[in-house]
């Protein structure tokens, strides 16, 4: 499950790609199948662990391009261990309102932007994350949680502060709003519920299956209540 467009990012093969907070590393491997030069970078131990495997097996199976590079570290998003100008393209999803100083995280994912790349940020957008914090204060008051809800025009002005052009915005899985309402209704713990468990099957099945009439629908639910808003940035030559 994609939330970046990736003709937004402009990612071709042989360029260089940090996927910054990477988690299971979903963004990491399709970058990869696409001939990207990846950084999965994370603090997640284990996570880590997964992503390197999964690296390793998709190289094996042929998943990705000859030449092709791939590798998943461990490192601080405020002190990012690359030189200046590393990367020509990155990715920053659903990450940024995990760190309380998302400032300084954002200078630094600048700083090792190439003049004239192309990063992707990706937030929970705004009402959708306000209808969880008011359901339920376990969905984000937990050790690592959310920190902060965005408003669309604060990401912009931070970026920008930090020599980043916002290009454009969209946003994305409008279907899985409803999922979350439930769960932060119900208790984000509770999977055993029987309302939670059936929209979990039907998620999964539209991501699996991908049925176009799902698709459709997806066009007008992504505006209207898409969880996450995604922001595309260049850095000027």
């Amino acid at each position: 499950m994609l939330t970046v467009d990736y003709k937004r990012l402009g990612l071709v093969p042989g360029e260089r790609i940090l996927d910054m907070g990477c988690g299971a590393g979903r963004h990491a491997f399709e970058s990869f199948r696409r001939g990207g030069h990846v950084v999965a970078l994370d603090q997640d131990d284990v996570e880590l662990k997964n992503v390197a495997g999964l690296f390793v097996a998709m190289g094996q199976c042929n998943e990705a391009p000859s030449g092709a590079r791939a590798v998943a570290l461990r490192g601080d998003a405020l002190n990012l261990p690359f030189p200046d100008g590393a990367f020509d393209r990155i990715i920053a999803s659903e990450v940024l309102e995990h760190i309380p100083e998302d400032r300084r995280a954002m200078s630094e994912l600048s700083r090792v932007l190439a003049p004239g790349g192309t990063i992707a940020v990706t937030v929970p957008r705004f009402y959708p994350e306000l209808v969880n914090w008011a359901f339920s204060t376990e969905y984000h008051d937990v050790p690592g949680g959310h920190v902060r809800i965005y408003r669309r025009q604060e990401v912009y002005e931070r970026l920008s502060q930090v020599g980043l052009n916002v290009t454009y915005h969209h946003y994305a899985h409008g279907l899985h709003s409803p999922y979350w309402w439930l769960k932060c209704a119900v208790g984000v713990s509770n999977n055993d519920n029987f309302a939670v468990a059936k929209y979990r099957q039907f998620l999964e099945w539209e991501i699996i299956k991908a049925p176009k009439v799902l698709k459709s629908v997806s066009k007008i639910a992504d505006p209207a209540m898409g969880k996450s808003i995604v922001f595309y940035a260049t850095k000027e030559s």
